[in-house]
């Protein structure tokens, strides 16, 4: 199986399942090996006290890139320890996008950056995470 291949049936089998990227209303714009881009819209029900999106919001979305980013290789991966900076509010309508990216692959750890914009182009969020790669493989051979 080729490894793009390989990347989008993780993708599609932990999406499927992960019923709460799904209530975000994530989008997936791209899967490969060791990368995703992810897309969603801020709706009023994600809003805080503040009227701007719960910061909670933003940690989700870019806590779903690295997932599906540190699967992608075929190898099941937890996340075991992830940081995340806010640069910017976002309010109702504001469009988001986070792209994850592998910095570091060990056969046991690995490392991404995961950068968060909003349709102007502007950086909202700033997150790195940390998971550890199990031994066990999404697909294994029979």
């Amino acid at each position: 199986m080729e490894q793009n291949d390989l990347s989008k049936r993780v993708v599609d089998r932990m999406y499927d399942n992960d019923w709460f990227s799904q209530w975000l209303g994530i989008e997936r714009l791209e899967v490969g090996q060791g990368r995703c881009v992810l897309r969603m819209t801020i709706r009023k029900e994600m809003l805080n006290g503040f009227a701007i999106a719960h910061g909670g919001i933003t940690y989700s979305l870019a806590d779903s890139a690295l997932a599906f980013a540190s699967n992608s290789h075929g190898r099941m991966s937890v996340s075991v320890e992830t940081s995340i900076s806010h640069t910017e509010s976002l309010k109702e309508g504001d469009v988001i996008t986070a792209t994850a990216e592998e910095i570091s692959l060990s056969n046991k750890i690995a490392v991404y950056y995961v950068t968060v914009i909003k349709q102007d182009g502007k950086k909202v969020a700033l997150f790195k995470g940390t998971v550890y790669r199990t031994s066990k493989d999404w697909f294994p051979e029979k």
